[in-house]
């Protein structure tokens, strides 16, 4: 049967951030959907962001496609020079290769959830505030230097 249930899958906040970058997301929660139940060709996870947390520092990828949905609640959603609140029922597109980066902030003071689509990165991801680079599998500093 393909409808499942939602709370029966895993909720985490573990991230691959190195310190001191870790701590934008500790109140992110992720269920990672396409895993748990069997998907191949993409990723898809349930978020849901506590109040003053990020879905993650701003970015951008050279080779995945991102998709959002948001389900609950509200976030304000960061790009170069632009901040926009999503609410439920809003969803964004962000495709692979636009040097625009991204991130969702949840400034309210109640959970926001919503849906991540995408699939992992094999290449680079940028991120423009921070002094971080993803690339050949790891973290780096943007000087090359590994974290």
């Amino acid at each position: 049967m393909p409808r499942f249930n939602l709370t029966a899958i895993a909720q985490t906040n573990a991230t691959g951030y190195p310190a001191p970058h870790a701590a934008a997301v500790r109140g992110r929660w992720v269920r990672r959907l396409g895993p748990a139940l069997g998907l191949a060709d993409f990723g898809v996870s349930h978020v849901t962001l506590k109040p003053g947390a990020a879905s993650s520092h701003r970015h951008w990828h050279e080779d995945e496609d991102e998709f959002i949905v948001m389900l609950a609640g509200q976030a304000v959603l960061m790009e170069e020079g632009c901040r926009t609140l999503m609410r439920a029922g809003d969803m964004a597109a962000f495709p692979k290769g636009e040097p625009n980066g991204h991130q969702l902030l949840n400034e309210s003071e109640a959970d926001c959830e919503f849906l991540a689509f995408g699939r992992v990165p094999l290449g680079d991801a940028h991120y423009p505030d921070i002094d971080l680079h993803w690339s050949a599998g790891c973290y780096h500093h943007k000087d090359g230097s590994r974290y």
